[in-house]
């Protein structure tokens, strides 16, 4: 997959099979229109193309919504799209500037001038163009007139939940890992760097490493103990992993850590990425250190068995 990090570095193609979308998370749903964008582009002998935007258009347009927190950042958004097949990533700066452009205008310059599209595969009930002015309705009128085809993928169900990145969202912030995996069509994954902690982990018998999440914007799930996969450079291991504010010393800062199952490397400074199957217990006030170990005991063969 060809990653292009402006429409400007972009030279049209002569058959563009092309979808636009922030495909926050690149769930189950988007998933759909990615196989069906890639499906047409094999039949039609083009190429396919998907257009993101980054920054998330909210965070440009609402500057004072700190609510906002995102399912993947961006070079996990480039990782799941490169598996799906796609040919061409445009990822365009998103300001207000870019913002301000008619539907009309989005389409004409942007989709047919300079990417070359002859098909656009388009997901249910998207909008477009300055203060999201454009519709399905409008890229039907304006398809003959600039020379594309257009196809609507609907809306997708899973488990009668419809698929939205906001719905995933409220799930993994309600710690319902199971229901977000499932709509997501994979695990969710934090993706950190390793940094040094207190070591209380290491004189309970289950060391930590405790990771740092650069980007402020992503989710972070709610506090608790997970069931986790654990991927340090290209070997996956178990592990379950701590979400909270560690009650028993007091602690006063998020704390995201992750005790690996049988591992002793030294991973200080290198990234590491979990992938969360399931929750285990929330986070909850214990009495002392030596009641937390006989927790932790506890929570791994319950971890163990999930991961099973």
């Amino acid at each position: 997959m060809k990653v292009y990090q402006s429409i400007g570095e972009f030279i049209p193609l002569a058959h563009a099979v092309s979808t636009i979308g922030t495909f926050d998370g690149v769930h189950a749903g988007h998933e759909k229109i990615i196989s069906r964008l890639c499906e047409m582009a094999a039949q039609e002998k083009g190429e396919s193309v998907v257009l993101t935007f980054f920054p998330h258009p909210r965070m440009v347009l609402q500057p004072d919504d700190n609510e906002l927190k995102l399912l993947t950042t961006m070079s996990e958004r480039i990782e799941l799209l490169k598996k799906s097949g796609v040919q061409h990533l445009i990822i365009q700066p998103f300001n207000r500037e870019f913002s301000r452009q008619r539907a009309v205008e989005f389409v004409r310059d942007i989709l047919v001038n300079k990417i070359g599209t002859k098909t656009l595969v388009i997901g249910y009930d998207h909008h477009f163009g300055r203060n999201r002015e454009g519709s399905f309705k409008d890229l039907e009128e304006m398809s003959p007139i600039y020379g594309f085809r257009l196809e609507e993928i609907p809306k997708q169900v899973i488990n009668e939940l419809a698929v939205s990145s906001t719905k995933i969202r409220n799930s993994l912030l309600t710690g319902d890992v199971r229901t977000a995996n499932d709509l997501l069509g994979h695990e969710f994954s934090l993706t950190g760097t390793v940094v040094d902690g207190d070591k209380i982990g290491r004189t309970l018998g289950f060391p930590t490493a405790n990771m740092s999440i650069a980007e402020p914007y992503k989710l972070i799930p709610a506090t608790g103990i997970y069931a986790v996969h654990v991927k340090v450079g290209e070997t996956l291991f178990k592990g379950m992993l701590y979400i909270g504010y560690r009650p028993v010393v007091h602690g006063k800062r998020l704390s995201i850590e992750v005790n690996i199952f049988d591992f002793e490397q030294n991973i200080y400074n290198h990234p590491i990425t979990v992938f969360l199957k399931a929750r285990v217990r929330d986070d909850i006030h214990l009495s002392s250190l030596e009641a937390l170990k006989k927790k932790m005991n506890e929570d791994k063969l319950v971890a163990t068995k999930l991961l099973a």
